[in-house]
């Protein structure tokens, strides 16, 4: 996370190899990945990097020609190409008989962003990173995107993904690398992130949506603790508040206010 301009897709395209450092090195297995003798063209495959706007480089006919090019540069025979495409596009929840002579150009932007991300899973990389993935998407398409980062994650591999929407960030991350003007200035577990009201005023991050909300009760003069960031955290402690008298009145008369 950070403010525009802090360094976040630069970052991202250096750990792809698609930019170089002006200064220092990037190491993968204890080597420079600019060494004359690194097989960056391997990197590409192990670390595979989803744009902003992926679905503006779209350029095949349909589908499958789109899925299938990364694996047919890799030489592979037809028989693996037409498993990964298959592979790729179930992982994305879209249907391969559905879609597979569709033209990417003519999906909803919920489905060309999950596409981009197929034709990345089809080169079958170990690291995933993905630049703003829900940013322009509906919830329920962003919803989609969510679970396809969870899925690959409880897959063993590893998802990086920048980001400006606290709520994703509360929901799914697990650390969290605050950048500005090029430097790192948080590195840590979300939890520790949310707890840290200096880090998020200083650096003009958004609160999450319900911690916002129960910073708003917690001013209204309702004893409730206001660092909470889910959803079963918000109801426990609405909950506990409900469950005097002195305050009930009081907080559904808020409740009523704020909708």
């Amino acid at each position: 996370m950070g403010a525009t301009g802090s360094g976040k897709t630069t970052f991202l395209q250096l750990l792809n190899g698609l930019l170089q450092p002006t200064r220092g090195k990037i190491f993968i297995d204890n080597k420079s990945i600019f060494d004359s003798d690194f097989p960056i063209d391997r990197l590409r495959t192990r670390i595979g990097m989803v744009f902003q706007f992926p679905e503006m480089q779209f350029f095949e006919e349909n589908v499958f020609k789109d899925v299938a090019y990364g694996p047919q540069n890799l030489g592979l025979g037809r028989g693996e190409v037409l498993r990964r495409v298959k592979k790729a596009l179930e992982a994305v929840d879209l249907d391969y008989a559905s879609y597979y002579q569709k033209s990417p150009f003519h999906l909803s932007s919920g489905e060309k962003r999950r596409l981009a991300i197929a034709c990345i899973l089809a080169l079958d990389p170990e690291m995933l990173i993905l630049d703003e993935p829900t940013i322009g998407l509906d919830w329920i398409s962003s919803m989609k995107i969510e679970k396809i980062i969870l899925d690959l994650h409880k897959q063993g591999r590893t998802v990086i993904f920048v980001t400006h929407d606290m709520n994703l960030v509360t929901r799914i991350a697990r650390q969290v690398i605050i950048l500005d003007r090029g430097s790192v200035v948080f590195k840590g577990k979300k939890q520790e992130l949310l707890s840290n009201y200096k880090i998020l005023k200083t650096y003009n991050l958004p609160f999450p949506d319900i911690m916002e909300f129960m910073n708003k009760i917690k001013k209204a003069g309702i004893p409730v603790d206001s660092k909470v960031y889910s959803l079963p955290q918000a109801k426990k402690e609405l909950d506990k508040v409900l469950q005097n008298s002195q305050y009930q009145k009081k907080l559904k008369m808020h409740l009523f206010v704020s909708m």
